[in-house]
């Protein structure tokens, strides 16, 4: 039975022990991560579904740890779906579809893109909780450089600021050094991608999960310095981490007890 060879060796990881090598399916990511559905493509094999799973469970086991959240927040409170080599784009290694609030990763060249495209999830989700008048597609990020929250509770401006960090520089009164490099990157290229709000977003949170001292998961993020991609600098990451704590630790610490 053929194997993808990145499924069997392609990934490295640092952090505790979740499954003490018991094997998992599917079903028990769906399960204990709190997703809506869960789909495999038709083209993944047995073998490689057993790889797979274990490689999803553990990189969303580091996730929630990394963000000091109960497993099955990572779910968005079960309103996301996960797909697994199935209906992905041509060329495309991961993506998030919000129409169908779907995350989906390529069966050979999704390990990696899991912690971007989870902030693209939860980017989508959290719009209606900061802002009240959030449409079905839009994302916090963008109606963040446009808008003042409308929503005062201390947890949101605990995110604004991470949004804060993103965007704006120390003074916050214009754009940081990683906004313009990715805006001077889109004009030389005549496009609109790595400026794109969201975007910005979902790669300073991608850094500030690989820049974690104790957890390093290669399937979760990877390859931020070979990508060709603008990410923020150390400094910039040091900050935006420090936001992210405050905010997911709160988070964390209000859904552990209810």
């Amino acid at each position: 039975m053929r194997v993808s060879k990145r499924l069997n060796n392609g990934f490295y990881r640092q952090g505790p022990e979740y499954r003490f090598d018991d094997q998992v399916d599917f079903n028990d990511i769906r399960d204990t991560f709190g997703f809506r559905t869960m789909v495999v493509g038709k083209w993944v094999n047995k073998v490689e579904r057993l790889l797979a799973a274990n490689l999803i469970y553990d990189a969303l086991a580091d996730l929630a740890q990394i963000l000091h959240l109960p497993p099955n927040a990572i779910g968005l409170r079960g309103k996301l779906n996960f797909a697994f080599g199935h209906g992905g784009r041509k060329g495309v290694q991961a993506h998030y579809d919000s129409h169908s609030q779907t995350l989906a990763l390529a069966k050979n060249a999704g390990g990696g893109a899991l912690a971007h495209e989870w902030f693209h999830a939860f980017d989508h989700h959290i719009a209606k909780y900061m802002f009240s008048e959030a449409k079905a597609m839009q994302f916090c990020s963008a109606l963040w450089l446009e808008k003042t929250p409308t929503v005062t509770h201390p947890l949101i401006v605990q995110l604004s600021n991470f949004y804060k960090t993103v965007f704006l520089n120390q003074t916050g009164n214009q754009a940081n050094d990683y906004v313009t490099q990715a805006i001077h990157f889109d004009k030389q290229h005549q496009q609109f991608y790595m400026s794109m709000p969201e975007e910005l977003a979902a790669r300073c949170f991608e850094s500030c999960i690989a820049a974690h001292l104790d957890i390093k998961n290669t399937f979760l993020v990877s390859q931020l310095d070979n990508s060709g991609l603008i990410y923020p600098n150390k400094d910039q990451v040091i900050t935006a981490q420090e936001a992210l704590n405050n905010y997911f630790f709160q988070l964390g610490a209000l859904l552990h007890q209810g």
